[in-house]
């Protein structure tokens, strides 16, 4: 997989150069290339942004860097890219969305600044490319570049090969094949003792259906008190007998709509 970052602080990427990406990147199943968008201002200052139309405060990104340096990076590569830009206002970004980028061939990230990038590049690039606008949360941050950061180590881990074991991912929260959208639960490690705190027994029983009945049952506990939405949510079709039979005991019951919603508010978690 190729990956391009055109930004105004290269060095805010340099986290790309470790870790799982960092070792992806070093055995050549990933191609991370960084550009610095100034590149391509050709005033004595490198501007690349000025005042809103329209009045506001802040600044706007300009076009034309943007311009230049996107038909630079596209005309580097083979095929069309996926670009990828990351914006408070954008579809929030999912493990369903990393695993569908995660089989595209190329993604170029456009982290932004200030208020942003003037809108007729989106539209310009929109017309003849797959252009997806990506939000990681309710929140605002300074710009874009750790956005990218969370987008590319999200994606990257999902890439064949860049775990040491492939299965890993498979039990994540979120992951996408499960019976239902959970938490994933708490995990444990030697020693079997620390500061007088055991583990649970079923893990040490070798009963490896009692281990995975043990795991969901505590993904349940973890969503119910955490992410109660994702329950509430949740296709009923996804619980068999006995995560109905967890979720009874947590409080939870099917409603007139067949969906599960709380109906015992203080059932101990």
């Amino acid at each position: 997989m190729r990956l391009d970052v055109v930004t105004i602080f290269p060095e805010y990427l340099e986290p790309l150069n470790v870790s799982l990406v960092g070792k992806a990147r070093a055995r050549g199943q990933l191609d991370v290339r960084v550009h610095d968008l100034r590149a391509w201002a050709h005033d004595k200052h490198n501007t690349v942004d000025d005042t809103p139309y329209g009045g506001g405060p802040g600044m706007v990104m300009k076009p034309e860097p943007w311009g230049e340096a996107l038909d630079s990076v596209i005309e580097s590569g083979e095929g069309q890219p996926v670009i990828v830009v990351p914006t408070p206002s954008g579809r929030p970004f999912t493990q369903e969305l990393a695993v569908e980028l995660s089989e595209k061939p190329w993604l170029v990230f456009t982290p932004a600044r200030y208020e942003g990038i003037d809108r007729r590049v989106i539209e310009e690039y929109g017309d003849r490319l797959d252009v997806r606008e990506v939000s990681i949360g309710d929140y605002v941050l300074a710009g874009g570049e750790a956005p990218v950061l969370v987008m590319v180590e999200a994606i990257a881990r999902l890439l064949p090969g860049v775990l040491g074991n492939a299965e890993s991912h498979r039990d994540d929260s979120f992951a996408p094949g499960a019976m239902a959208d959970l938490l994933e639960g708490p995990v444990y490690t030697k020693p079997p003792e620390w500061r007088g705190r055991g583990i649970p027994d079923v893990l040490l029983s070798g009963h490896h259906g009692k281990i995975a009945r043990w795991r969901r049952d505590e993904a349940f506990r973890r969503t119910v008190r955490n992410r109660p939405d994702l329950i509430e949510r949740a296709d009923p079709a996804a619980f068999d007998k006995k995560d109905r039979e967890m979720l009874s005991i947590l409080g939870w019951g099917p409603g007139p709509d067949g969906r599960f919603g709380r109906v015992a508010p203080d059932v101990e978690e």
